[in-house]
């Protein structure tokens, strides 16, 4: 009976040091894993960013899917350009006047062009798994891209977002669920990671600066 006792003592040890550990260690782990993989989804929502930002420049507006965005890394070129100020005589002045006039003007020279795929990703061929959100099996970020009225004015507008769910998917549901309601300065609000927003002039992300530069 003594043995019996023993080991039945034994099984409930081990179940309450397995629910201890759990308990405590737990989430510590979960946060060790949540925080390397928000650090791999940061730094490839700033390579979109990036884009986003080069695509506005050169064609006016945002991308709102991938394969138009990886076209656009492919092929696209920066105008390098030099500004000088310039000054020349009015002749039409001088002759209708008979005085001289100096007109102050500025002088945009064309000095050659550069890639964007250089540029944001020099000999780095990731851009083309750019749709990918890491640390899932090939699940893709969300993007959107179009305008908004501002003060009568139409300004481009983009938003890319990775659920959460999809980037904590083998992780522990309690765990993953008090995630997504977090409000913290250190952590990341709401039930995404996301850069930009359809809603308001933003192209920053919604991470704080442990998890990279905003």
């Amino acid at each position: 009976m003594k043995i019996v006792i023993q080991i039945v003592l034994w099984v409930v040890i081990g179940v309450l040091g397995y629910f201890t550990y759990n308990a405590v260690y737990g989430p510590v782990e979960f946060n060790k894993i949540r925080d390397r993989r928000y650090v791999d989804i940061v730094e490839k929502m700033k390579d979109i960013r990036d884009v986003e930002l080069a695509h506005r420049e050169i064609i006016g507006n945002f991308v709102g899917n991938f394969d138009d965005m990886i076209k656009f890394i492919d092929t696209a070129e920066y105008v390098i350009t030099q500004r000088r100020d310039t000054t020349f005589l009015d002749e039409e002045y001088l002759k209708t006047y008979g005085v001289d006039r100096y007109i102050q003007d500025v002088v945009i020279d064309t000095l050659g062009f550069a890639a964007v795929k250089d540029s944001i990703f020099g000999q780095s061929d990731r851009y083309k798994q750019i749709m990918y959100i890491p640390h899932t099996d090939k699940k893709t970020f969300k993007i959107d891209a179009g305008f908004i009225e501002e003060d009568g004015n139409k300004i481009p507008v983009f938003e890319v977002s990775a659920p959460k769910d999809l980037i904590l998917a083998d992780q522990d549901r309690d765990l993953v669920i008090q995630e997504k309601q977090i409000k913290s300065v250190d952590g990341v609000d709401g039930d995404a990671i996301k850069v930009g927003s359809m809603r308001q002039v933003n192209t920053n992300g919604n991470w704080p600066k442990n998890f990279g530069d905003n």
